[in-house]
């Protein structure tokens, strides 16, 4: 009995010296995927960066060798972590750090089919972003970009047929020319999925929120919001019926998507003078004090920048100033949608806009700057944690950053209201 016993006590010694042993190489294993991995992603970004800041077909060329040649390694180190069973280790960092490299991504393609998929990526977005539309008033000018031309008049108009024609005609020169492109784009990337032993892609997006119940969640957060977000609706409805008559915008019935200020009608702010309960009130629109106060884009950065150091977070770094773009340069082609950029270096973090001198993009920069500010946290972190808790998260910290900007006593204090003091219909306003 008592042989039996030391047996099994030396059985069990042996097998937690395999297991050390094995998480001790899975480490030093970890060490080599999280450098290589980083130093790759710094030349992946570096490669975007410079294409959608400049769309040619030698940035593109540059892009896609870039990300074809990082494919290849990526899937040999995939193959080689693998081969390590994570599932088994004690350590939980090692555990899900194993577990998250454990997904190759659309690199497990074969190599022509991800060729093709990052092709087809960068074609959806060259045409997006070069888009042109002709003038409603002046059909032979047909140079009209998406950011700042289409963007401000969608804002600014109050005519239902131009901004009809605005939205149908940026949607023919994009979605349509994209349309036969996104079909392959959704077979490869459910193929790639399938590769990563997911169902498909909406699965494999999804694995970023790492919940089961992810869409039970989503569905009572709507379900919570839904009673307040149908009277709002509701509201809106009625004053632009108001405006524009029984024609145009139906008592009933969801609101024409071209009639709310925004090319994707995400946000209702820019028609915040057809809405307004109380229109006799001040309003707390600080897009004219801006101009008048000669704002420049510039001069937002820096402001937004001034707001992160009083609460006692951190100044962007030399480099971000010098290789940030902040207004759209002339002759050049670029992906304009306001982005924050991480380059996995642990020192170059950059933002790209097209700012304009407006309250709207006052919030913006305070919001992509609310990521930059995520990224300098956790830049220290090992290169597989180098991103928000999720992309929902990363959303979040910079909409909290946009809310306590707007509110009437910061404004205030950065000069850009006469006062915070605030009644019940002021209240109700904002």
């Amino acid at each position: 009995m008592k042989a039996c016993l030391v047996l099994v006590a030396v059985l069990v010694a042996v097998v937690t010296a395999c297991k050390e042993y094995a998480e001790h190489n899975a480490r030093q294993q970890l060490d080599n995927l999280n450098k290589i991995v980083a130093e790759m992603a710094n030349k992946d970004t570096l490669a975007t960066w410079a294409y959608t800041s400049d769309i040619t077909d030698d940035n593109l060329k540059k892009m896609l060798d870039i990300a074809i040649q990082h494919a290849k390694i990526s899937k040999t180190l995939w193959t080689e972590t693998i081969k390590y069973p994570w599932k088994t280790f004690q350590d939980p960092d090692l555990k899900r750090s194993f577990k998250k490299y454990s997904l190759l991504g659309m690199e497990a393609l074969p190599e022509d089919k991800y060729k093709k998929f990052t092709e087809i990526v960068a074609s959806m977005e060259a045409i997006y972003s070069e888009a042109k539309v002709c003038d409603f008033k002046n059909k032979s000018k047909c140079d009209l970009s998406l950011e700042p031309e289409l963007t401000e008049k969608l804002q600014s108009s109050r005519d239902p047929e131009e901004l009809k024609y605005i939205w149908t005609e940026f949607r023919s020169n994009t979605g349509s020319k994209c349309k036969g492109l996104y079909k392959e784009y959704v077979e490869l990337a459910n193929e790639g999925a399938k590769l990563n032993n997911v169902s498909d892609y909406a699965e494999y997006w999804k694995i970023n929120f790492e919940s089961s119940t992810f869409e039970t969640d989503t569905e009572e957060l709507w379900k919570q919001i839904e009673p307040l977000y149908q009277q709002l609706h509701a509201y809106v409805r009625m004053k632009l019926n108001k405006k524009y008559g029984d024609e145009v915008v139906r008592k009933d019935g969801p609101i024409p998507a071209h009639l709310l200020g925004n090319m994707w009608a995400q946000s209702w702010s820019n028609i915040y003078d057809l809405v307004v309960p109380y229109p006799e009130k001040k309003t707390v629109d600080v897009t004219e004090k801006m101009v008048e106060q000669n704002y420049t884009a510039n001069k937002m950065f820096k402001l937004s920048e001034s707001f992160f150091i009083s609460i006692n977070l951190s100044a962007m770094p030399e480099s971000f100033w010098e290789k940030s773009i902040i207004e759209k340069p002339e002759g050049v082609e670029l992906v304009c949608h306001a982005s924050a950029w991480d380059f996995y270096d642990s020192k170059d973090f950059r933002i790209k806009m097209c700012t304009r001198i407006t309250m709207e993009d006052l919030l913006t920069v305070h919001h992509e700057m609310g990521h930059v500010q995520y990224f300098i946290q956790y830049k220290d972190q090992p290169h597989i944690y180098k991103e928000g808790a999720n992309s929902g998260f990363h959303e979040a910290i910079g909409d909290v950053i946009s809310l306590s900007v707007q509110s009437t006593k910061h404004l205030k204090e950065i000069g850009l209201l006469d006062s915070d003091k605030e009644d019940k219909e002021q209240i109700i306003n904002f």
